[in-house]
């Protein structure tokens, strides 16, 4: 898990708040709406929105080798850059691709800084497998498709989300067909599969 985010986002008034509170933002809302909600003031949005894809951008540099302490600086960077740039996004649609560029960039700032003179001495050190070059397409493609997985997870009613949380992620879980039984979902929770293959396939996964 990668460590939380902390975020300071814009001030919001009063009244705004009070508007905010009757509908509480959720990761699993679209990426329109938590982004109309965080530029209308919400911190509820903020933190919904980080929480959406604090994951993805973590792993982006953790997938480099670099360390998670310097991986979690590069987190904090890209989230602070994205309470200053949101208000110039224009496509609400864009905003997993722009994290993930703006993520490659600093993975590359951080490896130039910690090996400056790796591209004139020849080859790069262990460990550093980035430090003079871009984050390679095939992994930049790996976690977008992570991103669907997640993203499509989220989508499913609350037990038929805990039910594939619990099968793919906890390495200790029973069998998926008691799983589904401790959560009183009929037919060995069939019907949960059926919806996350739909929702995986709405949102382009391969």
């Amino acid at each position: 898990m990668p460590p939380r985010a902390v975020l300071r986002p814009p001030a919001r008034s009063a009244s705004r708040a009070r508007s905010q509170r009757r509908r509480r933002p959720e990761p699993s809302w679209s990426d329109a709406l938590l982004v109309r909600a965080c530029l209308g003031g919400s911190e509820e949005a903020w933190a919904a929105l980080v929480e959406k894809y604090q994951t993805l951008i973590f792993s982006i540099p953790i997938k480099q080798g670099i360390p998670r302490r310097d991986a979690s600086q590069i987190l904090q960077s890209v989230c602070r850059l994205l309470v200053a740039e949101l208000p110039n996004l224009r496509e609400a649609g864009a905003l997993p691709a722009w994290l993930i560029g703006v993520t490659a960039k600093e993975c590359l700032r951080w490896s130039r800084q910690e090996h400056p003179y790796a591209a004139r001495e020849g080859p790069e050190p262990e460990g550093a497998l980035f430090a003079t070059r871009s984050v390679p397409d095939e992994l930049l493609a790996e976690v977008r498709q992570e991103q669907i997985v997640r993203d499509a997870i989220r989508a499913l009613p609350a037990r038929c989300r805990r039910l594939v949380e619990m099968a793919l992620f906890e390495a200790s879980s029973p069998p998926y067909r008691e799983i589904a039984r401790s959560l009183g979902l009929t037919a060995g929770g069939a019907r949960c599969l059926t919806r996350l293959r739909r929702e995986l396939t709405k949102r382009g996964f391969r």
